[in-house]
Protein backbone atom coordinates (compact mmCIF):
# COMPACT_ATOMS: atom_id res chain seq x y z
CA UNK A 1 0.00 0.00 0.00
CA UNK A 2 2.90 2.77 1.10
CA UNK A 3 4.80 1.67 -2.25
CA UNK A 4 1.41 2.64 -4.51
CA UNK A 5 1.05 6.07 -2.57
CA UNK A 6 4.99 6.62 -3.14
CA UNK A 7 4.72 5.74 -6.81
CA UNK A 8 1.49 8.13 -7.12
CA UNK A 9 3.26 10.80 -5.54
CA UNK A 10 6.15 10.11 -7.64
CA UNK A 11 4.00 10.35 -10.93
CA UNK A 12 1.92 13.20 -9.96
CA UNK A 13 5.09 15.32 -9.01
CA UNK A 14 6.34 14.49 -12.68
CA UNK A 15 2.95 15.48 -13.75
CA UNK A 16 2.90 18.78 -12.09
CA UNK A 17 6.32 19.51 -12.75
CA UNK A 18 6.73 18.97 -16.08
CA UNK A 19 7.29 20.81 -19.17
CA UNK A 20 4.13 22.37 -19.34
CA UNK A 21 4.49 24.50 -16.26
CA UNK A 22 7.98 24.96 -16.77
CA UNK A 23 7.23 26.85 -20.24
CA UNK A 24 4.28 28.60 -18.90
CA UNK A 25 6.66 29.51 -16.40
CA UNK A 26 9.33 30.43 -18.73
CA UNK A 27 6.87 32.26 -21.39
CA UNK A 28 5.19 34.40 -18.52
CA UNK A 29 9.14 35.54 -17.83
CA UNK A 30 9.60 36.27 -21.54
CA UNK A 31 6.48 37.80 -21.93
CA UNK A 32 6.69 40.57 -19.24
CA UNK A 33 10.48 41.04 -20.15
CA UNK A 34 9.28 42.06 -23.94
CA UNK A 35 6.66 44.43 -22.60
CA UNK A 36 9.05 45.67 -19.64
CA UNK A 37 11.77 45.99 -22.38
CA UNK A 38 14.03 44.08 -21.16
CA UNK A 39 13.91 46.59 -17.48
CA UNK A 40 16.21 43.76 -15.69
CA UNK A 41 19.09 44.86 -18.09
CA UNK A 42 18.45 48.66 -18.19
CA UNK A 43 17.91 48.94 -14.81
CA UNK A 44 20.20 46.27 -12.95
CA UNK A 45 22.68 48.95 -11.48
CA UNK A 46 19.70 50.76 -10.22
CA UNK A 47 18.20 48.06 -8.54
CA UNK A 48 21.34 46.68 -6.85
CA UNK A 49 22.13 50.79 -5.81
CA UNK A 50 18.17 50.08 -4.16
CA UNK A 51 19.07 47.24 -2.72
CA UNK A 52 21.12 49.27 0.15
CA UNK A 53 19.43 52.24 0.03
CA UNK A 54 16.59 51.70 2.39
CA UNK A 55 13.41 54.67 2.02
CA UNK A 56 12.64 56.45 5.06
CA UNK A 57 9.18 56.97 4.14
CA UNK A 58 6.02 54.96 3.49
CA UNK A 59 3.89 52.01 4.88
CA UNK A 60 5.44 48.80 6.10
CA UNK A 61 7.31 46.98 8.98
CA UNK A 62 11.05 46.21 7.69
CA UNK A 63 13.23 48.38 5.46
CA UNK A 64 13.53 47.13 1.64
CA UNK A 65 17.05 45.16 2.54
CA UNK A 66 15.33 43.47 5.37
CA UNK A 67 12.11 42.30 3.19
CA UNK A 68 14.78 41.26 0.62
CA UNK A 69 16.90 39.21 3.17
CA UNK A 70 13.79 37.82 3.94
CA UNK A 71 12.68 36.28 0.45
CA UNK A 72 16.48 35.47 0.26
CA UNK A 73 16.80 33.72 3.20
CA UNK A 74 14.05 31.17 2.10
CA UNK A 75 15.24 30.94 -1.59
CA UNK A 76 18.80 30.52 -1.40
CA UNK A 77 18.76 26.97 0.33
CA UNK A 78 20.08 23.53 -0.62
CA UNK A 79 19.22 23.68 -4.21
CA UNK A 80 22.18 26.16 -4.05
CA UNK A 81 24.52 23.69 -3.46
CA UNK A 82 22.75 20.46 -3.78
CA UNK A 83 20.10 21.22 -6.82
CA UNK A 84 22.72 22.65 -9.25
CA UNK A 85 25.28 19.41 -8.68
CA UNK A 86 22.00 17.11 -9.59
CA UNK A 87 20.56 19.17 -12.34
CA UNK A 88 24.47 18.83 -13.97
CA UNK A 89 24.67 15.40 -13.30
CA UNK A 90 21.22 14.74 -15.00
CA UNK A 91 21.63 17.38 -17.32
CA UNK A 92 25.05 17.54 -18.14
CA UNK A 93 26.99 20.74 -18.07
CA UNK A 94 24.55 22.71 -20.52
CA UNK A 95 22.31 22.56 -17.73
CA UNK A 96 23.89 25.52 -15.97
CA UNK A 97 23.51 27.43 -19.31
CA UNK A 98 19.95 26.78 -19.19
CA UNK A 99 19.32 27.87 -15.30
CA UNK A 100 21.01 31.19 -16.30
CA UNK A 101 18.50 31.81 -19.03
CA UNK A 102 15.43 31.26 -16.88
CA UNK A 103 17.03 33.39 -13.90
CA UNK A 104 17.32 36.45 -16.56
CA UNK A 105 13.47 35.89 -17.46
CA UNK A 106 12.92 35.44 -13.66
CA UNK A 107 14.22 38.36 -12.78
CA UNK A 108 11.11 40.21 -14.78
CA UNK A 109 8.92 37.68 -13.19
CA UNK A 110 10.34 38.78 -9.67
CA UNK A 111 10.00 42.54 -10.84
CA UNK A 112 6.29 42.39 -11.51
CA UNK A 113 5.34 40.05 -8.04
CA UNK A 114 7.60 42.60 -5.95
CA UNK A 115 5.59 45.40 -7.61
CA UNK A 116 1.87 43.94 -7.43
CA UNK A 117 3.08 42.62 -3.68
CA UNK A 118 3.63 46.70 -2.79
CA UNK A 119 0.17 48.07 -5.23
CA UNK A 120 -2.14 45.70 -3.58
CA UNK A 121 -0.81 45.34 0.03
CA UNK A 122 -3.46 45.33 3.26
CA UNK A 123 -2.04 47.61 6.11
CA UNK A 124 -4.05 47.40 9.43
CA UNK A 125 -4.64 50.22 11.84
CA UNK A 126 -2.02 49.01 14.04
CA UNK A 127 1.00 49.26 10.83
CA UNK A 128 0.39 45.30 10.52
CA UNK A 129 1.30 44.73 6.59
CA UNK A 130 0.32 41.92 4.82
CA UNK A 131 0.40 41.50 0.85
CA UNK A 132 1.12 39.09 -1.46
CA UNK A 133 -0.39 36.74 -4.29
CA UNK A 134 -3.70 36.43 -2.40
CA UNK A 135 -4.28 40.55 -2.13
CA UNK A 136 -3.11 41.21 -5.56
CA UNK A 137 -5.40 38.27 -7.15
CA UNK A 138 -8.30 39.53 -4.84
CA UNK A 139 -7.44 43.24 -4.94
CA UNK A 140 -6.32 43.40 -8.48
CA UNK A 141 -8.29 41.12 -10.37
CA UNK A 142 -11.90 41.63 -8.46
CA UNK A 143 -13.29 39.55 -5.57
CA UNK A 144 -14.77 37.04 -7.96
CA UNK A 145 -11.11 35.78 -8.27
CA UNK A 146 -10.89 35.32 -4.08
CA UNK A 147 -11.30 31.47 -3.88
CA UNK A 148 -8.26 31.94 -6.44
CA UNK A 149 -6.44 33.28 -3.80
CA UNK A 150 -7.47 30.99 -1.05
CA UNK A 151 -6.24 28.50 -3.04
CA UNK A 152 -2.59 29.85 -3.58
CA UNK A 153 -2.53 30.54 0.34
CA UNK A 154 -4.23 26.91 1.11
CA UNK A 155 -0.78 25.40 -1.04
CA UNK A 156 1.67 27.84 0.42
CA UNK A 157 0.83 27.27 3.86
CA UNK A 158 1.58 23.50 2.64
CA UNK A 159 4.51 23.51 0.99
CA UNK A 160 6.21 25.43 4.53
CA UNK A 161 5.07 23.10 7.09
CA UNK A 162 5.00 19.51 4.30
CA UNK A 163 8.53 19.90 3.01
CA UNK A 164 10.60 22.83 1.54
CA UNK A 165 10.13 24.57 4.64
CA UNK A 166 10.92 21.91 7.28
CA UNK A 167 11.39 18.46 6.37
CA UNK A 168 13.84 18.61 3.53
CA UNK A 169 16.16 21.55 4.80
CA UNK A 170 16.20 19.97 8.35
CA UNK A 171 17.16 16.29 7.05
CA UNK A 172 19.78 18.41 4.55
CA UNK A 173 21.51 19.94 7.98
CA UNK A 174 21.64 16.91 10.42
CA UNK A 175 22.41 14.73 7.40
CA UNK A 176 25.74 17.57 6.76
CA UNK A 177 26.56 17.61 10.10
CA UNK A 178 26.37 13.67 10.50
CA UNK A 179 28.41 13.30 7.10
CA UNK A 180 31.23 15.45 9.07
CA UNK A 181 31.47 14.54 12.46
CA UNK A 182 29.90 10.97 12.72
CA UNK A 183 30.39 9.38 9.33
CA UNK A 184 30.16 5.88 10.13
CA UNK A 185 27.48 6.07 12.96
CA UNK A 186 29.60 5.39 15.54
CA UNK A 187 27.79 7.05 17.95
CA UNK A 188 24.29 5.46 18.12
CA UNK A 189 20.97 5.83 19.92
CA UNK A 190 17.57 4.29 19.54
CA UNK A 191 14.40 5.84 18.69
CA UNK A 192 11.19 5.14 17.18
CA UNK A 193 12.58 1.74 16.49
CA UNK A 194 15.42 3.23 13.76
CA UNK A 195 18.96 3.72 14.99
CA UNK A 196 20.47 7.06 14.96
CA UNK A 197 23.57 8.74 15.44
CA UNK A 198 24.01 11.23 18.09
CA UNK A 199 25.28 13.95 16.14
CA UNK A 200 21.61 13.70 14.22
CA UNK A 201 19.80 14.12 17.37
CA UNK A 202 21.93 16.81 19.02
CA UNK A 203 21.18 18.78 15.79
CA UNK A 204 17.82 17.95 15.98
CA UNK A 205 17.26 19.52 19.22
CA UNK A 206 19.94 22.70 19.27
CA UNK A 207 18.00 23.29 15.63
CA UNK A 208 14.84 23.29 17.04
CA UNK A 209 15.74 25.16 20.02
CA UNK A 210 17.13 28.16 17.41
CA UNK A 211 14.32 27.94 15.32
CA UNK A 212 11.80 28.41 17.77
CA UNK A 213 13.43 31.12 19.27
CA UNK A 214 13.71 33.31 16.37
CA UNK A 215 10.23 32.39 14.79
CA UNK A 216 8.66 33.09 17.85
CA UNK A 217 9.51 36.62 17.96
CA UNK A 218 7.77 37.15 14.70
CA UNK A 219 8.63 38.89 11.28
CA UNK A 220 10.70 41.61 12.92
CA UNK A 221 13.21 38.98 14.71
CA UNK A 222 12.86 36.73 11.54
CA UNK A 223 14.06 39.78 9.17
CA UNK A 224 16.74 40.84 11.93
CA UNK A 225 18.55 37.40 11.73
CA UNK A 226 18.02 37.00 8.26
CA UNK A 227 19.93 40.74 7.64
CA UNK A 228 22.59 39.40 9.40
CA UNK A 229 22.97 35.41 8.50
CA UNK A 230 22.22 36.17 4.62
CA UNK A 231 25.12 38.09 4.02
CA UNK A 232 26.95 36.08 5.67
CA UNK A 233 26.49 33.01 3.95
CA UNK A 234 26.83 34.46 0.97
CA UNK A 235 29.48 35.88 0.86
CA UNK A 236 30.95 32.95 2.70
CA UNK A 237 29.87 30.84 0.17
CA UNK A 238 30.98 33.02 -2.88
CA UNK A 239 34.40 33.31 -1.51
CA UNK A 240 35.05 30.13 -1.40
CA UNK A 241 33.79 29.24 -5.24
CA UNK A 242 35.97 32.79 -5.92
CA UNK A 243 38.90 31.15 -4.49
CA UNK A 244 38.37 27.98 -6.86
CA UNK A 245 37.90 30.03 -9.95
CA UNK A 246 41.36 31.66 -8.98
CA UNK A 247 43.22 28.70 -8.48
CA UNK A 248 41.76 27.02 -11.22
CA UNK A 249 41.81 30.12 -13.73
CA UNK A 250 43.03 28.65 -16.67
CA UNK A 251 40.55 26.20 -16.52
CA UNK A 252 37.64 28.89 -16.55
CA UNK A 253 37.81 28.97 -20.39
CA UNK A 254 37.43 25.57 -21.54
CA UNK A 255 34.55 24.86 -18.44
CA UNK A 256 32.48 27.94 -20.03
CA UNK A 257 33.36 26.11 -23.63
CA UNK A 258 32.36 22.86 -22.40
CA UNK A 259 28.69 24.40 -20.50
CA UNK A 260 27.17 26.41 -24.13
CA UNK A 261 27.99 23.89 -26.13
CA UNK A 262 26.57 21.01 -23.88
CA UNK A 263 23.49 23.96 -23.72
CA UNK A 264 22.73 22.49 -27.37
CA UNK A 265 24.20 19.55 -28.06
CA UNK A 266 23.30 17.54 -24.79
CA UNK A 267 25.68 15.37 -22.66
CA UNK A 268 26.71 11.73 -23.78
CA UNK A 269 25.78 10.61 -20.15
CA UNK A 270 22.51 12.03 -20.68
CA UNK A 271 22.02 9.94 -24.31
CA UNK A 272 21.42 11.32 -27.92
CA UNK A 273 22.23 15.08 -28.97
CA UNK A 274 18.48 16.04 -29.56
CA UNK A 275 17.00 13.63 -26.13
CA UNK A 276 20.10 14.70 -23.98
CA UNK A 277 19.41 18.66 -24.92
CA UNK A 278 16.19 18.84 -23.81
CA UNK A 279 16.96 16.78 -20.95
CA UNK A 280 19.97 19.58 -20.44
CA UNK A 281 17.23 22.53 -20.63
CA UNK A 282 14.52 21.39 -18.59
CA UNK A 283 16.79 19.81 -15.67
CA UNK A 284 18.39 23.24 -16.12
CA UNK A 285 15.23 25.16 -16.23
CA UNK A 286 13.95 23.70 -13.58
CA UNK A 287 16.72 23.92 -10.88
CA UNK A 288 16.72 27.55 -11.64
CA UNK A 289 12.77 28.13 -10.73
CA UNK A 290 13.35 26.05 -8.03
CA UNK A 291 16.38 27.90 -6.73
CA UNK A 292 15.30 31.27 -7.28
CA UNK A 293 11.57 30.76 -7.09
CA UNK A 294 10.34 33.25 -9.83
CA UNK A 295 7.12 32.94 -10.64
CA UNK A 296 6.27 30.84 -6.99
CA UNK A 297 5.03 33.57 -5.55
CA UNK A 298 6.16 33.05 -2.09
CA UNK A 299 9.13 36.33 -2.23
CA UNK A 300 6.23 38.62 -2.76
CA UNK A 301 4.97 37.63 0.73
CA UNK A 302 8.28 39.11 1.82
CA UNK A 303 8.38 41.85 -0.03
CA UNK A 304 4.37 43.42 0.75
CA UNK A 305 6.22 44.21 4.27
CA UNK A 306 9.10 46.49 2.84
CA UNK A 307 8.66 50.04 3.72
CA UNK A 308 8.14 51.92 0.89
CA UNK A 309 5.61 54.11 -1.09
CA UNK A 310 6.92 53.05 -4.44
CA UNK A 311 5.72 49.52 -5.78
CA UNK A 312 7.94 50.19 -9.00
CA UNK A 313 11.44 50.55 -6.79
CA UNK A 314 10.32 47.38 -4.36
CA UNK A 315 10.16 45.71 -7.52
CA UNK A 316 13.70 46.10 -8.52
CA UNK A 317 14.76 45.31 -5.12
CA UNK A 318 13.26 42.05 -5.01
CA UNK A 319 14.59 41.58 -9.01
CA UNK A 320 18.33 41.66 -7.36
CA UNK A 321 17.14 38.27 -5.43
CA UNK A 322 16.75 36.29 -8.47
CA UNK A 323 20.13 38.47 -10.01
CA UNK A 324 21.74 36.79 -6.60
CA UNK A 325 20.80 33.49 -6.12
CA UNK A 326 20.99 31.83 -9.71
CA UNK A 327 23.35 34.50 -11.59
CA UNK A 328 25.82 34.33 -8.87
CA UNK A 329 25.83 32.16 -6.73
CA UNK A 330 24.20 28.77 -8.71
CA UNK A 331 26.74 29.69 -11.40
CA UNK A 332 29.57 29.71 -9.26
CA UNK A 333 28.82 26.34 -7.80
CA UNK A 334 28.00 25.62 -11.45
CA UNK A 335 31.53 26.37 -12.66
CA UNK A 336 33.20 24.70 -9.64
CA UNK A 337 31.28 21.52 -10.58
CA UNK A 338 32.19 21.71 -14.02
CA UNK A 339 36.17 22.97 -13.43
CA UNK A 340 36.35 20.05 -11.55
CA UNK A 341 34.83 17.05 -13.29
CA UNK A 342 32.55 15.73 -10.13
CA UNK A 343 29.55 16.39 -12.18
CA UNK A 344 30.44 12.94 -14.49
CA UNK A 345 31.36 10.86 -11.33
CA UNK A 346 28.27 8.24 -11.18
CA UNK A 347 29.37 7.24 -7.58
CA UNK A 348 28.46 10.77 -6.12
CA UNK A 349 25.02 12.38 -6.22
CA UNK A 350 23.63 15.68 -4.43
CA UNK A 351 25.88 17.51 -2.07
CA UNK A 352 28.81 14.96 -2.70
CA UNK A 353 28.92 16.64 -6.00
CA UNK A 354 29.50 19.48 -4.75
CA UNK A 355 31.66 18.62 -1.72
CA UNK A 356 34.26 16.77 -4.26
CA UNK A 357 34.24 19.85 -5.88
CA UNK A 358 34.93 22.24 -3.02
CA UNK A 359 37.64 19.07 -2.13
CA UNK A 360 39.48 18.76 -5.19
CA UNK A 361 39.10 22.92 -6.58
CA UNK A 362 39.88 24.63 -2.78
CA UNK A 363 44.17 24.94 -1.79
CA UNK A 364 43.12 23.75 1.61
CA UNK A 365 43.14 20.20 3.41
CA UNK A 366 40.34 18.70 2.55
CA UNK A 367 38.78 17.72 5.88
CA UNK A 368 38.66 22.05 6.04
CA UNK A 369 36.87 22.39 2.41
CA UNK A 370 34.79 19.99 3.77
CA UNK A 371 34.04 21.90 6.61
CA UNK A 372 33.55 25.34 5.43
CA UNK A 373 30.47 23.96 2.99
CA UNK A 374 29.11 21.96 5.73
CA UNK A 375 28.76 25.48 7.15
CA UNK A 376 27.46 27.33 4.34
CA UNK A 377 24.75 23.89 3.73
CA UNK A 378 23.68 24.44 7.69
CA UNK A 379 23.28 28.06 7.19
CA UNK A 380 21.21 28.45 4.07
CA UNK A 381 18.97 25.65 5.54
CA UNK A 382 18.68 27.30 8.26
CA UNK A 383 17.62 30.44 7.08
CA UNK A 384 15.46 28.56 4.51
CA UNK A 385 13.16 27.19 7.63
CA UNK A 386 13.17 30.59 8.66
CA UNK A 387 11.64 32.52 5.24
CA UNK A 388 9.19 29.42 4.73
CA UNK A 389 7.94 29.87 8.30
CA UNK A 390 7.21 33.56 7.28
CA UNK A 391 5.08 32.67 4.10
CA UNK A 392 3.28 30.12 5.73
CA UNK A 393 2.45 32.27 8.22
CA UNK A 394 1.34 34.76 5.96
CA UNK A 395 -0.95 32.16 4.31
CA UNK A 396 -2.62 31.36 7.43
CA UNK A 397 -3.28 34.59 7.93
CA UNK A 398 -5.41 35.32 4.64
CA UNK A 399 -6.77 32.02 4.95
CA UNK A 400 -8.66 32.47 8.34
CA UNK A 401 -8.75 36.30 7.98
CA UNK A 402 -6.14 37.22 10.63
CA UNK A 403 -6.97 34.78 13.58
CA UNK A 404 -4.01 35.16 15.82
CA UNK A 405 -4.92 32.04 17.21
CA UNK A 406 -4.73 29.95 13.92
CA UNK A 407 -1.40 31.71 13.06
CA UNK A 408 0.03 30.54 16.60
CA UNK A 409 -1.23 26.97 16.49
CA UNK A 410 0.47 26.67 12.85
CA UNK A 411 4.09 28.82 14.15
CA UNK A 412 4.17 25.91 16.79
CA UNK A 413 3.32 22.92 14.47
CA UNK A 414 6.40 24.45 12.17
CA UNK A 415 8.65 24.12 15.18
CA UNK A 416 7.26 20.70 15.61
CA UNK A 417 7.68 19.61 12.37
CA UNK A 418 11.41 20.72 12.28
CA UNK A 419 11.66 18.85 15.57
CA UNK A 420 10.44 15.77 13.79
CA UNK A 421 12.49 16.88 10.17
CA UNK A 422 15.27 14.26 10.63
CA UNK A 423 13.67 11.31 10.88
CA UNK A 424 11.00 11.98 8.19
CA UNK A 425 11.67 9.90 4.29
CA UNK A 426 13.10 12.69 2.36
CA UNK A 427 12.32 11.42 -0.94
CA UNK A 428 8.35 11.17 -0.16
CA UNK A 429 8.51 14.69 1.46
CA UNK A 430 10.55 16.63 -1.22
CA UNK A 431 7.98 15.03 -3.63
CA UNK A 432 4.98 16.16 -1.78
CA UNK A 433 6.66 20.12 -1.42
CA UNK A 434 7.09 20.24 -5.17
CA UNK A 435 3.40 19.31 -5.63
CA UNK A 436 2.23 22.09 -3.80
CA UNK A 437 5.00 24.33 -4.90
CA UNK A 438 4.20 23.85 -8.37
CA UNK A 439 0.24 24.16 -7.50
CA UNK A 440 0.90 27.24 -5.56
CA UNK A 441 2.76 28.31 -8.54
CA UNK A 442 -0.51 28.29 -11.08
CA UNK A 443 -2.32 31.21 -9.21
CA UNK A 444 0.41 33.76 -9.05
CA UNK A 445 0.66 32.61 -12.93
CA UNK A 446 -2.16 33.61 -13.80
CA UNK A 447 -2.63 36.79 -11.69
CA UNK A 448 1.09 37.83 -13.32
CA UNK A 449 -0.48 37.66 -17.05
CA UNK A 450 -3.88 39.38 -16.16
CA UNK A 451 -2.40 42.05 -14.57
CA UNK A 452 0.75 42.45 -16.54
CA UNK A 453 -0.42 45.98 -17.90
CA UNK A 454 -1.02 47.16 -14.25
CA UNK A 455 2.54 46.54 -14.37
CA UNK A 456 4.05 48.28 -17.63
CA UNK A 457 1.67 51.11 -16.47
CA UNK A 458 3.24 51.37 -12.64
CA UNK A 459 6.86 51.25 -14.32
CA UNK A 460 6.24 53.99 -17.18
CA UNK A 461 4.85 56.26 -14.37
CA UNK A 462 7.66 55.17 -12.03
CA UNK A 463 10.57 55.43 -14.49
CA UNK A 464 9.35 58.57 -16.08
CA UNK A 465 8.97 60.33 -12.04
CA UNK A 466 12.98 59.32 -11.28
CA UNK A 467 14.15 60.82 -15.00
CA UNK A 468 12.54 63.62 -14.19
CA UNK A 469 14.11 64.14 -11.11
CA UNK A 470 17.20 63.37 -12.55
CA UNK A 471 17.13 66.01 -14.71
CA UNK A 472 16.33 68.63 -12.28
CA UNK A 473 19.18 67.20 -10.26
CA UNK A 474 21.28 67.72 -12.70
Amino acid sequence: MLEQVNYFITWLDNVVWGLPLIILILTTGIYLTVRLGGLQLRYLGKALKFMFNNEAEGDGEVSSFGALCTALSATIGTGNIAGVATALAAGGPGALFWMIVAAFFGMATKYAEGLLAIKYRTVDEDGHVLGGPFYYIENGMGKQWRWLAKLFAFFGAGVGLLGIGTFAQVNSISSAVKSFFDPNTMYQVNLFGNTYSWATVITCIFLTLCVGLVVLGGLQRIAKISEIIVPFMAVLYIGLALIIMITNITAIPAALITIVKSAFTGSALAGGAMGSMVVAMQKGIARGIFSNEAGLGSAPIAAAAAVTKEPARQGLVSMTGTFIDTIIICTMTGLAVVITGTWSNPKLEGVEITMAAFQQGLPFPPVVASFSLMLCLVFFAFTTILGWNYYGERCMEYLFNKNKKVVKAYRWLYIFAVFIGPYMTVTAVWNIADIFNALMALPNLIALLALSGVVVQESKEYFAKIKAQSKRES
